[in-house]
């Protein structure tokens, strides 16, 4: 089943928050599986699944980055699943960079130059968002895909520094 059919939605990254929203109470409201008590056991059961489904879909499509990661597996791009290697020299090179960098900060404790690195993250995270947004726009799933393997690289870096950031506080 298509999330976005579920949630009678047109296949697009750029989609109205408000009425996936609402799509998913009502739905819940539909499917929820204590509405199918009284039925019988396969009743329940395909009330269950489907709201587990309706769950999953929501999920899904309500961030950005797993939207973009469905919207590739309706395209037959398995990002979860898959043995691709990133063959950008480049990027390889900066990951290997950005995280030495964050290292360093965590080694002189350096609150200032954290605030300075997570700006730099959140720019570079922004540009590539735009960048994957453009190529999803125009159907070009390649890209795209390797836009989502970038994206969540700097997903998990922006976690790294806001747990930084935690233990800097806690240690004040």
């Amino acid at each position: 089943m298509n999330y976005f059919s579920l949630f009678s939605l047109p296949v697009r990254y750029d989609l109205d928050t408000q009425a996936l929203a609402g799509r998913y109470q009502d739905l819940q409201r539909q499917y929820h599986p204590d509405r199918f008590a009284a039925g019988d056991a396969k009743e329940q059961a395909q009330a269950l699944t489907m709201a587990a489904t309706i769950n999953d879909a929501y999920q899904s499509l309500k961030h950005p980055l797993k939207r973009a990661e469905y919207m590739l597996l309706l395209h037959d791009i398995d990002i979860n699943n898959e043995q691709h290697t990133m063959h950008d020299t480049a990027f390889l090179m900066e990951q290997l960079e950005l995280r030495e960098a964050l290292d360093i900060i965590e080694q002189k404790q350096d609150s200032d130059a954290l605030a300075g690195f997570a700006a730099t993250i959140t720019k570079m995270t922004k540009t590539r968002m735009a960048e994957m947004i453009r190529q999803l726009d125009d159907e070009d799933w390649t890209a795209a895909a390797d836009s989502v393997r970038k994206l969540r690289f700097l997903s998990k870096l922006t976690q790294q520094i806001e747990n930084l950031e935690e233990r800097l506080l806690d240690s004040f």
